[in-house]
């Protein structure tokens, strides 16, 4: 058995947690849809909570590689809003990812504030931008992970709300609500 088979076998769960939620992810289905016995998926990942885990730092890392490139050199705000909208686009275009990253209780999920620092996911990103804001005297010196959370948690809100049903927006205008209540934000953490 080859690293190819594990990624194969993670590749297998992935698309069934994208596709049906992390509830549909199971040992034999996956090792099903990945054309491997399931025995062999369990030499890979010991079991199911191992593999939905390798998924999780799967998917965060391809995240945050993706995240920010969309305005990566023009000014601070555009960039600001750049990563809202790639941040928009995953969470509606993939809501079952969305929801197993971001909102199920995961025993290895990372936890504000030690789960934050230092990178490895798409919040890093903003943080570096809210560092670099206060460095050039846009925003008001505070704890950037604070203020990350402060222009992050809101907009996860309105995710969770538009999710559930709760907000009778078409996306269009969902994503425009987003940008208002970021740039609201602004307002009150700008110099």
């Amino acid at each position: 058995m080859t690293s190819n088979t594990a990624e194969k076998i993670a590749d297998a769960a992935q698309a069934v947690l994208v596709s049906e939620g992390a509830a549909a992810v199971t040992m034999r289905r996956v090792a099903g849809l990945a054309g491997v016995s399931p025995m062999a998926a369990y030499k890979h990942y010991p079991n199911r909570q191992a593999l939905l885990d390798g998924v999780a730092e799967r998917a965060f890392r391809a995240l945050s590689e993706g995240w920010g490139n969309r305005a990566p050199d023009g000014p601070w705000e555009a960039r600001v809003l750049g990563l809202l909208t790639d941040f928009l686009d995953f969470a509606l275009g993939q809501p079952h990812l969305y929801t197993f990253l971001m909102t199920d209780r995961r025993e290895r999920a990372r936890r504000f504030p030690d789960g934050f620092e230092g990178g490895g996911s798409p919040f890093g990103k903003l943080v570096t931008l809210v560092e670099e804001g206060m460095r050039d005297g846009l925003l008001r010196e505070d704890d950037p992970l604070e203020v990350t959370l402060a222009l992050t948690s809101p907009v996860q809100g309105l995710v969770q709300l538009h999710l559930g049903g709760r907000v009778g927006l078409d996306e269009d205008g969902f994503r425009r609500l987003c940008e208002r209540t970021v740039r609201r934000i602004f307002d009150g953490v700008r110099m």
